[in-house]
């Protein structure tokens, strides 16, 4: 490989080469981060040049030295090439999955999270129980975290359906929005039975978020990852 000290040697006595100033980074970055990887590069590129040019003619570099110089070049130059491949591979990917999850806009969803839309005075969950519960509270939440409806829950272990129209313990009709459900249940010795909630939405579009293609239910962002079921369309 090119160090300085192999170029200091070649070069007239007022020259000198850091690897500070010249550009050649270490540290925590990434080996493979495609700014770091085209900076060290060209990196390479000046100090091969510079190296050439400042040479004694009467002790040209040595052949073995200046042929594992190039293969470096080389390692370099691929690794840049295969680092835009496998972007534009991640890219083609990402296209696909988008385009494979489009004819589920307009259909409900079943997902993996207790968060779901209001909408047209509903908001749909589900809640499965492990085992039998004494008792068993439903609590829905805004989105600032605050109970805004509570009312008794279904305690047979098994799943078990829940749709809220909207309507707050005060009366009060609740804005569109997300909502998010918990289930606080506990057994005859008052342990807690953990519930595991899921929502349902109507998908209104797709976008890739984070190389994931993320459903927007009603304004939640659903990654596919959390699709469980989709709800049959209705005659």
């Amino acid at each position: 490989m090119i160090t300085s000290s192999t170029i200091s040697s070649g070069l007239p006595p007022s020259s000198t080469v850091n690897n500070t100033s010249s550009g050649i980074t270490t540290g925590s970055t990434s080996p493979t981060d495609p700014a770091l990887l085209n900076q060290n590069f060209n990196t390479f590129l000046t100090l091969l040049t510079t190296q050439l040019k400042n040479q004694d003619p009467l002790s040209p570099l040595d052949t073995n030295e200046f042929t594992q110089q190039l293969v470096s070049f080389s390692e370099v130059e691929q690794q840049i090439d295969t680092n835009n491949n496998l972007q534009t591979l991640i890219n083609l990917q990402n296209a696909s999955q988008t385009i494979s999850a489009l004819p589920l806009v307009g259909r409900t969803i079943n997902y993996s999270s207790n968060t779901a839309p209001l909408s047209n005075g509903q908001a749909s969950f589900s809640y499965t129980l492990p085992t039998n519960a004494a008792a068993a509270t439903l609590a829905v939440a805004d989105a600032n975290g605050n109970v805004v409806y509570a009312a008794p829950a279904a305690t047979a272990a098994g799943l078990h359906g829940f749709t809220w129209n909207g309507t707050t313990n005060t009366g009060a009709t609740a804005a569109n929005g997300d909502y998010s459900l918990n289930v606080i249940a506990a057994n005859s010795a008052g342990q807690p039975v953990t519930a595991t909630v899921t929502s349902f939405g109507q998908v209104n579009s797709v976008s890739v978020t984070n190389n994931v293609a993320t459903f927007d239910v009603g304004g939640v962002s659903v990654p596919m990852s959390e699709l469980l079921t989709i709800q049959p369309t209705s005659n």
